[in-house]
């Protein structure tokens, strides 16, 4: 089936739920939200992966409550990820993404956020920042207004980190988003381990790394640039926000950028164009709605990729072809995830097969 209709088919969906699940396998060859700043039975079931549902929420409750940052495991070394079988904790975090309960009915969305947000702290000039020490997890780097709700990430997979208790949470945070953008239906990401962990807070990097959605063209540029990227990368990589949405209670903003918020598409390229975007009426902070149904959003970063000739010239491209769209995405998210990073020489790639 063309992307085309897919989109069709999703917008015809979406206009009246929205409440979409992870994509079946047979629309999957068709969030990040990175400018979001601002029943149980007697029977005990187990997931895909073998862990307990009941024994993941209490750890999760734990995790909340921030005892898992000093739980005595010993702090992975960068030769740790050499124990681990790194297939079967894709699998198990692949096992973590479905819950009809969350959201739109998975965490892969937040997956890829928290995946983005541990890495894109990185400052080439200053070499600091990035996913290699995943101080994401401490104050007060865990509580700047970009990062509001990715305690809710962090602790979906600390069961994990209790099951490898080898791996790093930086090599953990950044596989789950590889993990998310393959699983929902997205190209293959090439990801290696090695990164480390801090063990306190003074590393944590200040406020104000991350992309302000109520900027425009210069700010995500000189966001971006500060990493290392041009502006086709970034073009790329704001694709992304095809999955999941906004909430108010978090940055501040609040909806889906289309109708299926669990499946990587192209459609925020050609939502962007193809719609009229006209400002929101509410008490919220400025953003836009389409002016047909009101269903869908727009962040005024995200106006920018519309206006600006430069980033207009990608968001046309990968409007029109998804295959080039996902060519593009795939190198750029790895070197988001790679940035500062110094693996082992002998670090493997991988290039994870999705699951049935």
């Amino acid at each position: 089936m063309s992307s085309s209709i897919m989109r069709t088919v999703a917008r015809s969906v979406g206009r009246t739920p929205l409440r979409v699940a992870t994509a079946p396998a047979a629309s999957r060859a068709l969030s990040v939200r990175f400018f979001c700043s601002h029943k149980q039975h007697k029977r005990i079931p187990t997931t895909k992966a073998g862990i307990n549902p009941g024994v993941l929420g209490a750890l999760a409750a734990g995790a909340l409550a921030g005892w898992y940052f000093y739980s005595g495991e010993p702090t992975p070394s960068r030769d740790s990820w050499r124990k681990i079988n790194f297939h079967n904790v894709y699998k198990d975090i692949a096992a973590l993404l479905e819950d009809e309960d969350y959201d739109d009915g998975s965490y892969g969305p937040v997956f890829v956020r928290l995946a983005w947000h541990a890495s894109g702290t990185y400052d080439r000039k200053t070499g600091t920042g990035g996913s290699d020490g995943a101080t994401i997890r401490f104050k007060p780097e865990s509580g700047h207004g970009a990062n509001a709700g990715l305690d809710v990430a962090r602790a979906r997979l600390e069961p994990l980190k209790k099951k490898y208790p080898h791996i790093s949470y930086g090599d953990l945070y950044t596989l789950a988003g590889v993990v998310a953008v393959q699983e929902l239906g997205g190209p293959t990401v090439r990801w290696r381990p090695g990164r480390s962990d801090e063990k306190v807070s003074a590393n944590c990097t200040p406020d104000g790394r991350l992309p302000d959605a109520a900027q425009g063209a210069n700010h995500v540029r000189d966001i971006f640039y500060r990493m290392g990227f041009n502006d086709q990368e970034i073009a790329a990589l704001i694709g992304a926000h095809a999955l999941g949405r906004c909430h108010s209670n978090r940055s501040g903003y609040e909806g889906p950028w289309n109708a299926s918020p669990t499946s990587f598409t192209n459609f925020f390229y050609t939502e962007l164009l193809e719609d009229k975007w006209v400002p929101k009426k509410w008490d919220g902070p400025a953003q836009y709605v389409d002016k047909d149904t009101k269903s869908f959003m727009m962040l005024p970063a995200d106006i920018a990729f519309k206006t600006d000739p430069q980033f207009r010239k990608y968001v046309e491209k990968y409007a029109a072809d998804q295959d080039a769209f996902f060519a593009d995405f795939a190198p750029a998210f790895t070197k988001l995830l790679e940035l500062g990073v110094k693996f082992p020489e002998d670090a493997p790639v991988y290039e994870f097969k999705t699951l049935e």
